[in-house]
């Protein structure tokens, strides 16, 4: 597989996202990314073997135009020995849950190590050659969303082996609420590594010091830790990713509508995987009663989408408002509605949800204002919590 930081292919979408931003009005100046600021770390990196933890969204934007993360650091003599990539690959084009190879990218000759393959933690072995390392990934705020989970092996595999980690801070495009049943001891996975609600509110910097100063690591092992914060940055500012962050976060839409519908994974609802639409719909075979339909086909991204080539019948939420905290009208009515009860939900859905608990008050018609009581005080726990570790307002 050619891997190439700069094709054509990024190209294209870089320019098009561009003419969007302009357009959007985006109020954060991307010049005051984190690794923008190179200025405060780059001296951390100077006779240094460095690897670096990245994908396909580890951008700097330079002069109008953006540089991957590892041409900018080549450019500046760092000498950078290899990449280390999460789920969805470095070109950020695989299947969601999709294993993927090691690999060695055509334009640098680096090696490119998949943490989403043999295995989810860098090795002693992988890391022996290692004085430093960066991580730089787009991040969307949510609990399942498995950046974070990357992170926390990262800075694991970094204590255990006395290596220095630097995290480049990004904003968290759902960085302006905090929401959803906070995630229970026994359904601790790589889509909920932590005891966070689905949605926590934090950007990377940010949530990678409350996993080390909590004492979130394997026996409380502390990672040597710095971070590049942004300037000028607020949770509340309109940030729209310059690449979609995963194959199936196309635009800013599915990004906010992701929390919501991604507990539609755990059910036989799609979600639009394998449509252009995707996380801004939702449809089942035999929802016929609805005017809108959509098709899942086979294609990047999705290979295997689930009711492939099936027509869906259901709502196109391309145009709903931008939410400000879960929905759950949309799952509540999906059930109800439901003609295949026994079989609406699948074992992922509590591990999604985090607790047992969501799963069976759905089931009793228990209501959105019911379920959100039964959060208040895990949410209010969480909140002082989180409350030590931000840096932004």
């Amino acid at each position: 597989m050619k891997l190439n930081f700069l094709d054509y292919k990024i190209t294209f979408f870089l320019v098009l996202s561009l003419f969007f931003k302009i357009s959007l009005s985006q109020t954060f100046d991307e010049n005051n990314l984190g690794a923008n600021r190179t200025e405060l770390y780059l001296k951390d990196l100077v006779n240094k073997n460095v690897a670096v933890v990245g994908n396909h969204s580890s951008l700097i934007f330079n002069n109008g135009k953006y540089v991957h993360l590892i041409d900018s650091l080549l450019a500046l003599n760092i000498n950078v020995i290899k990449v280390f990539s999460p789920e969805h690959g470095f070109r950020g084009e695989a299947d969601a849950g999709e294993k993927i190879k090691d690999n060695i990218d055509n334009k640098t000759g680096l090696k490119i190590i998949s943490l989403y393959g043999s295995n989810k933690k860098p090795t002693k072995n992988q890391l022996n050659d290692v004085d430093i390392l960066i991580f730089d990934i787009q991040d969307v705020g949510a609990r399942f969303y498995t950046y974070i989970s990357t992170l926390h092996y990262v800075m694991e595999a970094a204590a255990e082996n006395n290596i220095k980690l630097i995290v480049l801070d990004r904003p968290n495009p759902n960085g302006h609420y905090v929401d959803g049943p906070v995630r229970k001891k026994d359904l601790k996975s790589f889509i909920g590594m932590h005891a966070v609600p689905i949605v926590h509110g934090m950007t990377i910097g940010e949530y990678a010091m409350m996993v080390n100063n909590e004492g979130w690591l394997k026996n409380s092992i502390y990672c040597d830790l710095r971070i590049i914060k942004m300037k000028n940055y607020s949770r509340n500012m309109i940030y729209d990713t310059p690449l979609k962050p995963s194959p199936n976060l196309p635009n800013r839409k599915s990004i906010n509508l992701y929390p919501s519908l991604c507990l539609f994974e755990g059910t036989n609802v799609s979600i639009g995987r394998g449509t252009n639409q995707q996380f801004q719909v939702i449809g089942n075979p035999s929802w016929t009663n609805y005017e809108y339909t959509f098709t899942p086909k086979s294609m990047s991204g999705a290979k295997f989408p689930k009711h492939l080539n099936t027509l869906c019948y259901g709502l196109d939420l391309r145009d709903s408002k931008e939410l400000s905290e879960i929905n759950l009208e949309w799952i509540l009515e999906a059930y109800k509605i439901s003609n295949e009860k026994k079989t609406f939900f699948k074992d992922s859905f509590d591990l999604l949800a985090g607790n047992h608990e969501l799963k069976q008050q759905i089931i009793d018609g228990k209501s959105e204002k019911h379920i959100r009581e039964s959060w208040t005080k895990e949410l209010s726990d969480f909140k002082k919590i989180r409350s030590k570790y931000l840096i932004y307002n």
